[in-house]
C-alpha cells in the first residue's frame, strides 16, 4: 500500500494498515511531516472534541451521516486513548475541546508519527508524486525530487488535503488525481475562516474580543427594479431575510473584519454564497439575556443613575470602545442623561445589543482557511471502507473528501477514523 500524503489522516492510516501486517509506504512532499498538524489550533493541535460520535456528525451537517462507519471504527475517546498511549498526555478545556497537556502541537505530530514507523510502516519526506497510472496489479506511481523513481502497489490511498493553507504543501493534488479515476470534485471553497468587513467603525473595534456571542448569517432580499426585459418594473416586495447559518462562540473583531469560532463557523455559508452583499450577519451580544430582560434592566439603570451619562449604560457588559459604539450605531448619544432617554432609544439600544446587523464582504481565502469546504464526491466513496465506488483498491481519506466541520477538532477527528477506517479495509 502506497499513502498519498502524512498528515493527520495519512498518518492514522499508515499506523491502521501497518499494525495489520500491510507492508505501507507513506509519501510526504514536504521535508516536515505533518506541517498542518505544526500549526493547528495556534500550534496547539486541537486533537478531537470531548464528545459521542453523535455529536462529531451533527458538526458536519448534511454531509455527516457519511461518517457513521468512520467514527465506530475510531471514536473520539479511542483517538485520545492512542494519543496518550504515545506517550502525550490530554486535557479536555472548558469548550470541549482536547489539546495535549504540553500545548505543544508538535508533540501530537511525533506521537503520530512515532505511532506510523513503530508499527512497521515506512515513511519518506521529501517525496512530491508527479503523476498515477493505473497498472494490471494496481496503480504505478512517479515520485520526483531526490527519492525519484516509479513505485508500484497493489492498493492506493489518497490523504492529500484540500486547499486552505496553501503554504503547508496542501494545494489540491488528489483533487486533480482522483477526476483522472473518474471521480467529481464537489466545488471548493475556504471554510473555517476569517470574515471580511469594511465598517471603519467596526474595523476601529480591532483586539476586542466577545467569549460567548450567538451570530446568525442572513440573506437578505434584494429586489430588482426591472423585468425580464430589462425594462424598468415597479419594486418587488422585499421577501423575509432567509437564515442560513447560527452559531455561537467566541467573536473577535480584527483590523479587517470578523475572526473567532462563531464567525468562523459560518464562513463556509459566505464563501458559498453567489451574492455576498446580501449577507448579513445578526450580532446577539448577550445571548443569555432575554430582550425583555435586558430592556428592563436598561430601564432600571435609567431611573436608578438618571444623572449619569448614556455612556455607562453598558459598561457591566462589554469595554468601553464596543459599549461605545452600540450606543452610537443605536442612535444615542454618548453624553446624554440617563434621565433623558425616551423608550424608543431604550428599544433602540436593546436591539443594537440583541439583533446588530454587521456586513460581511467575503473571507480571507483559502490562505488562512483552516479547512476545504467541498473535494471528493461522498456518493462515489463506499463510507464503510473509504474505498472508491470507481476504481478498485483506490481509497480515499481526510480533507480530501467533501467534509468540513465546524471548529473544534471536529475535522482532525474526521481525519483520523478515516485514515483508521481506510487502512482497516486495504
Amino acid at each position: 500500500m502506497i499513502v498519498v500524503g502524512a498528515g493527520a489522516a495519512g498518518l492514522m492510516a499508515a499506523t491502521s494498515a501497518a499494525s495489520r501486517g500491510r507492508r505501507v509506504l507513506l509519501l510526504e512532499k514536504n521535508r516536515k511531516l505533518g506541517v498542518k498538524i505544526l500549526i493547528s489550533g495556534g500550534t496547539r493541535c486541537n486533537i478531537t472534541h470531548n464528545c459521542d460520535n453523535t455529536g462529531i456528525i451533527k458538526a458536519f451537517g448534511r454531509n455527516g451521516r457519511f461518517l457513521h462507519s468512520a467514527l465506530a471504527a475510531l471514536p473520539p475517546p479511542k483517538v485520545v486513548e492512542m494519543i496518550e498511549a504515545a506517550g502525550v498526555a490530554t486535557k479536555v478545556e472548558d469548550t470541549g475541546k482536547i489539546f495535549p497537556v504540553s500545548d505543544r502541537a508538535i508533540d501530537v505530530r511525533d506521537a503520530l508519527v512515532n505511532m506510523a514507523v513503530n508499527a512497521g510502516a515506512t515513511i519518506e519526506p521529501e517525496s512530491p508524486v508527479d503523476q498515477i497510472e493505473r497498472t494490471d496489479s494496481g496503480f504505478a506511481v512517479q515520485v520526483m525530487g531526490a527519492n525519484g523513481r516509479t513505485l508500484r502497489c497493489h492498493s492506493l490511498l489518497i490523504t492529500t488535503g484540500g486547499l486552505s493553507y496553501p503554504g503547508c504543501g496542501t494545494t489540491g493534488d488528489g483533487y486533480a488525481w482522483a477526476q483522472q479515476f473518474g471521480h467529481s470534485i464537489v466545488n471548493t471553497v475556504p471554510a473555517l475562516v476569517p470574515l471580511l468587513n469594511d465598517a471603519p467603525w467596526a474595523n476601529d473595534l480591532k483586539g476586542i474580543t466577545i467569549d460567548r456571542m450567538l451570530v446568525q448569517l442572513i440573506e437578505e432580499s434584494r429586489p430588482s427594479n426591472s423585468n425580464e426585459n430589462g425594462d424598468a418594473a415597479a419594486p418587488k416586495k422585499k421577501r423575509k431575510p432567509k437564515s442560513l447559518a447560527n452559531r455561537e462562540g467566541s467573536f473577535l473583531f480584527t483590523h479587517f473584519g470578523f475572526s473567532g469560532p462563531a464567525p468562523l463557523d459560518v464562513s463556509r455559508e459566505v464563501a458559498r454564497h453567489p451574492d455576498r452583499k446580501s449577507l448579513r450577519l445578526i450580532c446577539d451580544f448577550l445571548p443569555d439575556m432575554k430582550h425583555e430582560a435586558l430592556l428592563n434592566r436598561l430601564a432600571d439603570k435609567k431611573r436608578a443613575e438618571g444623572k449619569q451619562q448614556a455612556s455607562g449604560l453598558l459598561s457591566e457588559f462589554f469595554p468601553r470602545r464596543l459599549s461605545d459604539q452600540l450606543l452610537i450605531q443605536a442612535g444615542v448619544q454618548l453624553m446624554t442623561r440617563n434621565a433623558d432617554l425616551s423608550k424608543a432609544n431604550l428599544l433602540s439600544l436593546t436591539d443594537s445589543v440583541k439583533r446588530l446587523p454587521l456586513e460581511v464582504n467575503g473571507t480571507l481565502g483559502f490562505e488562512k482557511a483552516e479547512v476545504t469546504s467541498g473535494g471528493v464526491n461522498l456518493k462515489e466513496v463506499d463510507s464503510k471502507t473509504m474505498q472508491s465506488k470507481l476504481q478498485t483498491n483506490l481509497f480515499f481519506a481526510g480533507e480530501v473528501l467533501d467534509l468540513d466541520g465546524y471548529i473544534g477538532g471536529f475535522n482532525f477527528q474526521s481525519a483520523f477514523s478515516t485514515g483508521w477506517l481506510a487502512g482497516q479495509h486495504v
